[in-house]
């Protein structure tokens, strides 16, 4: 049997196994003769294939596909922060996800993804890049970004929470068929993840989806956080009545621009509204007096629709079980479950004649 000695590693990964750890789980498998399998330099025989599909538990069509909706193209905020485990089950979820999304495309028809990819070589600023996707968005000058998961889905940008490490805060890719993609932690507060979605919505727009060369020198991350500030802060609108700001004066702005405290001290000093001095007076007191993790005020958020509502159409419209979407996805059960049991909300879509 010929199987993609790649999507065996995938599988293996996955299940949190060592090639050593699944020799040892395998009658007539060595780790040797494993390896070299999964280098592409050797062969198993047919039945020590069939042990090894049998235990990872993955359905044998998963083995001849090709997954890679590439993550080397994804941006974790907090990579440094991740151990080895943690990084390669997130690395393997946003491709599962990708994969999930990518058969779902030829039954459901997704929103266009009709935003311009811009290039900071052609002489753009992260904050003037915010601009005009703002513009392109809709959005007036000096208006909050309220309905973000809606508006990034109207958009074409598939959105999926997942609830995953503290240490993860979000990603974003295209996945093999062209679909852009955004993953975040379900688990943290609603400011930040608005501030992730807009982290990563500058990526896709700067660095993913326009498929530019990005030198070497630049930094992508300080690109992103830029976008993100000018995105949901604008500036011009706000720099004025950010000037010589108080910690008494951050609730009422949270409530407003739907931001972080620390969010809004962080632009004041960046746009010159505040000293460096009182840039660091406000942090101390911001941390004494809540913690950073602890700020008063709950804003506002949606939620993302177009992954849940493509998974209700294929059960209800298309009327598959659970069992049989997965076989047809080629995906063990628990996969499909993990992924498409966590979201809410519906969304306008159109199934495939």
């Amino acid at each position: 049997m010929e199987i993609n000695y790649k999507q065996l590693i995938f599988a293996r990964e996955y299940r949190k196994y060592s090639q050593t750890d699944l020799a040892s789980h395998i009658n007539g498998l060595s780790q040797s003769n494993l390896s070299k399998f999964e280098k592409g330099l050797g062969t198993l025989s047919n039945e020590i294939v069939q042990k090894i599909i049998s235990f990872l538990d993955f359905p044998e069509k998963f083995f001849k596909k090709r997954i890679s909706n590439n993550v080397e193209n994804a941006h974790y905020r907090k990579k440094s922060a991740i151990n080895k485990a943690t990084r390669l089950d997130i690395q393997y979820s946003n491709k599962l996800i990708g994969f999930i999304v990518d058969q779902m495309t030829s039954s459901v028809e997704w929103p266009e993804f009709n935003l311009k990819p811009i290039d900071i070589e052609d002489g753009y600023t992260p904050k003037s890049i915010a601009k005009f996707i703002r513009k392109q968005m809709g959005l007036l000058p000096d208006e909050p970004v309220k309905n973000i998961f809606n508006l990034l889905e109207s958009n074409g940008i598939i959105v999926v929470e997942f609830d995953t490490t503290e240490k993860f805060d979000g990603v974003s890719f295209v996945t093999d068929k062209g679909n852009p993609v955004i993953v975040i932690n379900s688990s943290f507060s609603n400011d930040r993840k608005r501030f992730t979605l807009s982290h990563e919505l500058g990526h896709m727009i700067m660095h993913i989806s326009g498929n530019f060369i990005i030198p070497e020198y630049r930094n992508v991350e300080n690109e992103a956080n830029d976008f993100a500030s000018e995105f949901l802060m604008p500036a011009d609108h706000i720099k004025s009545s950010l000037r010589n700001l108080k910690l008494s004066d951050l609730a009422e702005h949270k409530r407003y621009w739907l931001t972080s405290m620390a969010s809004l001290i962080r632009s004041a000093k960046d746009i010159g509204s505040i000293s460096y001095d009182r840039y660091r007076y406000l942090n101390i007191e911001l941390s004494r007096k809540w913690g950073r993790k602890n700020e008063p005020v709950n804003v506002y958020i949606d939620e993302p629709k177009l992954f849940l509502t493509a998974y209700k159409m294929h059960k209800n419209d298309l009327e598959y079980s659970d069992n049989e979407l997965a076989e047809a996805f080629g995906l063990p059960l628990d996969v499909l479950k993990r992924f498409c049991n966590i979201q809410k909300g519906n969304s306008k879509l159109r199934v495939l004649i």
